[in-house]
């Protein structure tokens, strides 16, 4: 009888490690394309592909995590020595495209691997607010507009805009600290000194949520998680453009990059709010 339940005990365990190990090599998968994305922009700002300072930073880190969670510091360093090795190879790996136009996002398949817990982990978007304020304006100036006119690259998106072009929206990030104010000029949208005529605050999840129609403008102003300030009449054309923008016409690389984030910033936010209830 004891060796029964010892036998179904022990299955039951090598199973949960089981599952901790794949999820462990799809981590190391995404670690080694995020480490030879790095490679990459190295080589294009002109730094050195060796890093000594950070890498010490990343094995203080490990060993620090290592002697909080009881475990012995030194076999943390050894894993992350092998790691830190690993990326170097792959960053040497000229062959290597970290994120081939096959792979550029993650499948649902990988996304069911980053649980509840590895999410709830993740400090939301307004712990970022400290390191978000150092963006150069310069920078914001001009990644901003040309990365918002490159989602709305179809016609048909931008011809839907035009009964609010040359009018300055405002766009406010709360929890980063961000604002822009954007005006349509022709068929791409430019950086605006004026102040906003009609602002839209909101959440970077919310924002992101609506950007990518995972949920209507209708119910993320209705339940106040975004806002709408400044001239009404433009605010509500706004608010009904946003709706009628025929998403089918949007570049599918810039919807699908849209949908997964949304939907990876909406989990990490539900799973943070339920920690905080559990504790």
């Amino acid at each position: 009888m004891m060796t029964w339940l010892g036998d179904l005990a022990l299955s039951g365990t090598r199973l949960a490690i089981d599952r901790i190990d794949d999820r462990m090599v799809v981590l190391f998968s995404h670690r080694q394309r995020l480490a030879a994305w790095a490679g990459k922009i190295k080589a294009r700002t002109g730094r050195r592909r060796l890093d000594t300072t950070r890498e010490a930073q990343v094995i203080t880190r490990a060993r620090d995590t290592a002697q909080r969670c009881g475990l012995d510091p030194d076999s943390s360093e050894r894993l992350m020595s092998l790691l830190i090795a690993h990326a170097h190879q792959r960053q040497c790996d000229a062959a290597f495209q970290p994120y081939p136009s096959q792979a550029l996002f993650m499948s649902t398949a990988e996304f069911s691997y980053v649980t509840d817990s590895l999410l709830g982990a993740l400090p939301p978007p307004r712990y970022w607010r400290p390191l978000a304020k150092h963006i150069p304006v310069s920078w914001q100036h001009i990644a901003v507009p040309r990365l918002l006119t490159r989602a709305l690259t179809s016609s048909d998106a931008l011809h839907s805009l035009q009964p609010i072009a040359g009018r300055h929206i405002g766009i406010k990030v709360n929890d980063l600290g961000l604002s822009w104010v954007l005006s349509l000029d022709g068929e791409r949208l430019v950086w605006s000194d004026s102040e906003a005529e009609a602002m839209v605050t909101g959440s970077a999840t919310d924002l992101l949520l609506l950007a990518s129609r995972m949920e209507d403008a209708d119910t993320l102003f209705f339940q106040r998680r975004l806002m709408l300030t400044g001239d009404t009449e433009l605010g509500l054309l706004l608010r009904n453009l946003l709706d009628r923008m025929p998403w089918e016409s949007f570049p599918l690389g810039s919807r699908i990059l849209l949908q997964r984030g949304a939907r990876l910033l909406q989990r990490a936010r539900s799973a943070h709010r339920s920690r905080k209830v559990a504790a």
